[in-house]
């Protein structure tokens, strides 16, 4: 986009602070682009489209792949955050899942990702999160390059985010007769399906066994590597006469369960039938296997399924009778790396191979993470560690289980790591420079999002699993505030919404500071402090259904999972247990939503959403209301009688509109319930409903009606002080919808192209009318605007 388009955007969108001109390109938004005309402007209603807030990458990237003839054409696939085709002009990942809707969450993660050789613009997906769920995988085929896409019912089950992801691809597309594709299944082994993969059949010739689906979950890590990879053994393409040289490889467990006595096998009449094709290193898993042009194959051996596996790990290169051995790593006292990535780039002695170490951390001369050979394996040289990489500061180890040459490039390599992908264009350099090209990619999986009031010099608390709380300051470039390397997983955060500078949040210790569960910022968030003591539970109780309220400075609540509150008035060094029930134990997470009421401090507000659908004989849904900070609690007789029901932690929500004192909001999973008297008495709106699929009403529905509530800056002119946004279903609708009017009408505001395969928290602006934010299942943060 040009520069001055991009600039009209951000004006329209009342986005400027987080549109800088004094960023870099890699802080531009290309996602402007999808929603403004050839001349920059807005084409759409403002605060009806949808971007991401910017973190960039932090989530698992399993693969890549290139189309291997036509230039730029690259996927991404992540465990369970979407799928993502690289734009070369605008150096971005374009995501290409974000119209899944609820009911695709399970298929948010892309196991395995293939491009037909012969049309540059069919591109298969096979989704599905755990193979220990009971559930089958999909397998999605998109015909646009991932602009619109249809789907396929898989018959067996899919493992996206499951140990061995990076295993594969397990998927293939013969290349000379489109219509043919394999899957390496993880339990159920290999399939075959001849109608673009429309339907599917075991290849028996292999073996039949499958794994009992009840046996799955018992199996170690819940799930086997199974088939782990197919390859085609041709240079041929567009023939149309199907492929008849094949290998398959078998994971170890596979092939004990199966009474598979080899490691690989090869087929050479198209999969009638096959022949044991004895390895140098038996027992161990075959993470990727690769083919020159000249017909020479290369083949990892790692003894761990990874991510990250450990070794002893090998690399071979085999000629289809002879195996050589290129590299190798065996376990010493303190290092046990293994082999994950693998990519080769032109024929015979002077083929290049890039490599990826495994189990390999940090950045240390002499540092095995990227190995490249310029002659066929003979010798080596690093060219991941110790070389420049930008941003510097960020890692790039560890995790290098997939590691692709361009090849159409071959100065250009990419490799995954636990944060995204870093790549180098530059690879022949005696120091290739690396970047981190994650622009665009956005993988967090968002436990908590809060919005200060105007005039803050901030604009959102996001806490995120795996890297912690951040303060984000411009909504276009990555966050630098926050309590940095203190907490794995950010639980939740909140401001005094009287002095905002104050900040307190919650999280998971880490190893460095195994004691710091909760920390406070008085200024926005640049500087933090421990609490000197956490709350009696606080440390034992850290789940993501814990949460936070500040009433003001250095007074909080807090709420650990499955525990009775706590407040202190002396910034955390003493709690003292508040008069809030004990929460029943039930087999699910349970917990405390807390808020602070915005006009009167010492208004504190309490519900408990009574556990989960197979529990709700057990308990009801309650509702307590403080005058005293928080300190105690008195119950709301009325709740449950205005018709509030009990749903899981994680389907529910509450917020109170910051303009008017005890004007509160709840969202209980299948309604939405009002208070104007700080939650005495209650009204129900009949505004949503549930859509139960085939299920009883004794279940939990297939889709909930509403769960997640937030108020934000109303427009000029509305008749209610905030307008109301919620994630539920209206009128049979899902997606996100607003009131301007106190919730006698709604609009939805997103459209079936944002859905993001499912949508949680809400936090709606207090400064910009029409902009809420909202984490996606996995995508990150978005926003409208």
């Amino acid at each position: 986009m040009k520069k001055q388009s991009l600039a009209l955007a951000c004006l329209v969108a009342g986005l400027v602070a987080g549109c800088g001109g004094g960023g870099s390109s890699a802080d531009q938004a290309p996602a402007f682009a999808a929603s403004t005309g050839a001349s920059g402007v807005a084409t759409a209603a403002p605060g009806t489209r949808w971007m991401n807030v910017k973190y960039g990458g932090s989530g698992y990237v399993p693969g890549l792949v290139f189309h291997p003839t036509s230039p730029n054409v690259l996927y991404a696939r992540t465990d369970m955050g979407g799928s993502y085709r690289w734009d070369a002009a605008t150096s971005t990942w374009i995501p290409i899942t974000d119209g899944f809707g609820i009911r695709e969450e399970f298929f948010n993660g892309a196991e395995s990702i293939a491009l037909d050789a012969n049309d540059d613009k069919r591109v298969y997906l096979v989704t599905g999160m755990y193979d220990w769920s009971g559930s089958n995988g999909r397998l999605y085929v998109s015909t646009d390059r991932g602009d619109n896409w249809t789907h396929a019912d898989l018959p067996f089950r899919v493992g996206s985010n499951d140990p061995g992801r990076a295993i594969g691809e397990r998927l293939v597309v013969d290349p000379n007769q489109s219509s043919i594709l394999y899957y390496g299944s993880r339990t159920s082994g290999l399939w075959k399906s001849s109608d673009y993969g429309q339907n599917w059949a075991q290849v028996t010739s292999l073996s039949s066994f499958q794994y009992p689906g009840d046996q799955i979950p018992s199996l170690p890590g819940r799930t086997a590597a199974g088939i782990e990879g197919v390859l085609f053994d041709t240079s041929n393409t567009g023939s149309g006469t199907a492929t008849q040289n094949l290998y398959v490889s078998v994971g170890p467990d596979y092939a004990a369960a199966a009474g598979l006595a080899y490691n690989l096998y090869k087929s050479t009449d198209g999969g009638a039938s096959w022949t044991g094709v004895p390895t140098p290193v038996a027992g161990y898993h075959i993470p990727h296997m690769v083919r020159a042009k000249d017909g020479m194959i290369y083949m990892v051996f790692t003894r761990d399924m990874g991510p990250g596996a450990g070794g002893p790990a090998r690399l071979y290169k085999f000629d289809g009778a002879n195996w050589s051995l290129l590299k190798g790593y065996d376990t010493e006292q303190w290092v046990n790396f293994g082999l994950g990535g693998l990519s080769v780039h032109g024929t015979g002695p002077t083929t290049r191979i890039a490599l990826g170490v495994t189990n390999s951390w940090g950045n240390w001369q002499g540092q095995p993470i990227v190995q490249l050979s310029d002659d066929a394996g003979l010798t080596w040289r690093e060219i991941g560690s110790m070389t420049p990489h930008t941003p510097s500061g960020v890692d790039f180890a560890g995790w290098i289980d997939d590691v692709e040459i361009d090849p159409n490039n071959p100065e250009r390599i990419l490799h995954v790591f636990g944060g995204g992908v870093w790549g180098t264009n530059n690879a022949s350099a005696a120091a290739p420079t690396w970047n981190l090209d994650v622009n665009g990619l956005e993988e967090t999986a968002t436990l908590g999002l809060m919005t200060p009031p105007k005039g803050a010099s901030y604009t959102l608390l996001r806490s995120s699993g795996d890297i912690g709380m951040h303060v984000q300051t411009e909504l276009l470039k990555t966050p630098t505030r926050g309590p940095r390397g203190w907490f794995g997983n950010g639980n939740s955060a909140d401001m005094a919404w009287s002095t905002p500078s104050y900040i307190a949040a919650i999280g998971t210790p880490v190893w460095n500071t195994p004691n710091v569960a909760g920390a406070y910022s008085t200024d926005s968030g640049v500087t933090w402090t421990a609490f000197a003591a956490n709350h009696p539970d606080g440390l034992a109780n850290t789940g993501g259904e814990s949460n936070i309220a500040v009433t003001k400075p250095g007074h909080i609540v807090w709420a650990p999972a499955n525990s009775r509150p706590a407040y202190t008035t002396d910034n955390g060094a003493s709690w003292t247990y508040t008069n809030l029930p004990a929460l029943s134990a039930v087999s699910i997470g349970r917990g405390y939503r807390i808020v602070a009421d915005r006009k009167n401090p010492n208004k504190v507000y309490a519900y408990n959403s009574g556990g989960a659908w197979w529990n709700q004989w057990s308990d009801t849904a309650h509702f307590w209301y403080s005058t005293d900070g928080g300190h105690t609690f008195t119950e709301s007789a009325a709740f449950v009688g205005a018709g509030a029901l009990v749903a899981d932690f994680g389907h529910t929500s509450m917020a109170v509109n910051p303009n008017a004192e005890g004007d509160i909001w709840v969202a209980d999973g299948f309604s939405i319930l009002h208070s104007t008297d700080s939650g005495v008495t209650w009204t129900r709106l009949n505004v949503t409903a549930p859509d139960w699929g085939s299920k009883p009403t004794w279940m939990y529905p297939d889709v909930y009606g509403a769960t997640s509530i937030a108020l934000g800056k109303a427009p000029a002119g509305a008749s209610y002080s905030s307008t109301i946004y919620i994630v539920g279903t209206i009128n049979g609708v899902w997606g996100v919808h607003r009131s301007d009017d106190g919730g006698a009408n709604w609009r939805r505001i997103n459209d079936d192209k944002h859905q993001y395969a499912g949508l949680g928290n809400l936090a709606a602006d207090q400064s910009v009318p029409g902009r809420v934010f909202a984490s996606a299942a996995g995508r990150g943060v978005v926003f409208s605007y």
